[in-house]
């Protein structure tokens, strides 16, 4: 039987904790994995956004391994980690891809065909989940600090999802004018916006459930106006 088809997109808030002593996994990142449907899920976690600093990979380690699962990573530095990324990415059940850069890790990973990969294991069934670069990055494009700090609009996700995307909506101030304007002008789908804490769940590529471990965190959906300017409609999230 055909497996459904899962993304969460996390606006932010995946982990909580203190870096310096350790980090675990947020309720949104515990509702992905919940949908995979495995005692002991197989996750792995994308670091090309943060040039997979090795830090962080071992952050991620601590974090996904307390949270009883099997994980190992995707690093595409200095080559990449593993022989076969699409029979691995094939191979688990939830794939997590963090924040960063987004416009860097999708030239990345379209040089190395990750993109390709990661395709295809969403149609296979694998869960796929991520916060900020990792949450836009199915979208086919949305706003993104990966040129410098002011924000500009990032046409060019991997399109997996037919609508554009705003993480953080509630967390910089520059995130929730940018939106309107690009998606009011054109220059980016309708799409949705996560607050930080919230998380937007699809199936297939639909909308299914808002949620969120914050009261006051909400997902939004924004689409272009006749008068050329966008219309957000709210989206109460389910709390977590």
């Amino acid at each position: 039987m055909e497996r459904q088809r899962h993304v969460v997109a996390i606006g932010g808030g995946s982990f909580v904790g203190e870096p310096r002593v350790g980090v675990r996994v947020s309720p949104l990142v515990r509702y992905a994995l919940d949908l995979t449907g495995a005692s002991r899920p197989k996750v792995c976690f994308v670091t090309t956004a943060v040039g997979d600093a090795p830090q962080y990979t071992a952050q991620m380690y601590d974090a996904f391994t307390s949270a009883g699962t099997v994980p190992s990573h995707l690093a595409l530095f200095q080559m990449p980690s593993v022989p076969d990324i699409g029979a691995h990415l094939l191979d688990q059940d939830l794939v997590y891809v963090t924040g960063g850069n987004t416009a860097n890790m999708l030239a990345l990973w379209r040089l190395h065909g990750v993109d390709t990969a990661l395709r295809a294991a969403w149609e296979a069934g694998v869960v796929m989940a991520g916060q900020s670069a990792g949450s836009l990055c199915w979208h086919t494009g949305g706003t993104t600090d990966s040129f410098g700090p002011d924000l500009v609009g990032l046409p060019d996700g991997l399109g997996l999802l037919p609508y554009s995307h705003c993480p953080h909506y509630d967390g910089e101030e520059q995130r929730r004018p940018l939106y309107h304007r690009l998606v009011g002008e054109g220059t980016l789908d309708p799409g949705y916006a996560v607050d930080e804490c919230a998380a937007l769940h699809y199936e297939g590529t639909k909308p299914a459930r808002a949620v969120a471990f914050r009261d006051g965190a909400m997902c939004y959906f924004v689409e272009r106006a006749d008068d050329g300017k966008a219309n957000e409609v709210p989206m109460e999230a389910d709390r977590l």
